[in-house]
């Protein structure tokens, strides 16, 4: 298993702090041995916690013309028709992905193409499920074209945990399916709006990984 660069500054933090906190036990309270241990007990949950959200492991990657490839690990939690306001402005198929504190949260691109529009949006930080998070909580939208002339829309979306969005594209880039492009720390969701008539292969509460689950199939045109 790896770690992902995005953990290098807070895997840091975490063992200094470790480092410093069982210092200042050892030191003063030495002879309080249930507490020693209690505490010793915390920093290791602690230090595994923080490898488990950073880890980015190695995969097949998927890559397929024809399909939309899953941009993250979680669970589906909406599979809808819906009102695209930012960029579309009319009715898309949107697959939301929530992923939890224990997911992977390396983001990956669904298609190949060319970054089309891309946009940050500061924000709320309202629980990753609720409705609302969508359009109030801190996201990025980020528009892809196919080569076929098809364009997607996929959105990172903070949660309640998270508190930073970093993403590694802008507009115009050329981006290839299953590769990062970005990650989002601590608890969030992923949001995909597809154009309608697009063949859905995931059901509602399923869990999917990124890069690797097809999410569904371009409508034939």
């Amino acid at each position: 298993m790896t770690i992902h660069k995005e953990g290098y500054t807070s895997l840091a933090i975490c063992v200094l702090f470790i480092f410093v906190t069982n210092w200042i036990v050892n030191y003063y309270i030495p002879n309080v041995t249930w507490f020693v241990w209690l505490w010793y007990a915390v920093s290791l949950f602690l230090f595994i916690t923080i490898l488990q959200f950073f880890r980015s492991p190695t995969r097949a990657w998927n890559t397929n013309e024809r399909q939309i490839i899953c941009p993250a690990d979680g669970k589906v939690v909406v599979i809808e028709e819906t009102e695209e306001s930012e960029y579309f402005k009319d009715k898309r198929l949107q697959i939301s992905v929530f992923m939890s504190p224990i997911d992977v949260h390396v983001n990956r691109n669904p298609i190949n193409g060319i970054v089309k529009y891309f946009k940050y949006h500061p924000g709320k930080y309202l629980v990753a499920w609720n409705p609302k998070s969508s359009t109030e909580n801190e996201r990025t939208t980020t528009v892809v074209e196919h080569e076929k002339g098809v364009k997607i829309l996929y959105r990172q979306i903070a949660g309640a945990l998270a508190r930073r969005i970093v993403w590694y594209i802008k507009e115009g880039d050329p981006v290839k399916q299953s590769e990062q492009f970005g990650f989002i720390k601590f608890g969030s969701r992923v949001d995909v709006f597809l154009p309608l008539g697009t063949q859905v292969h995931v059901n509602l509460n399923e869990m999917v990984k990124g890069g690797i689950t097809v999410l569904a199939t371009f409508p034939n045109n």
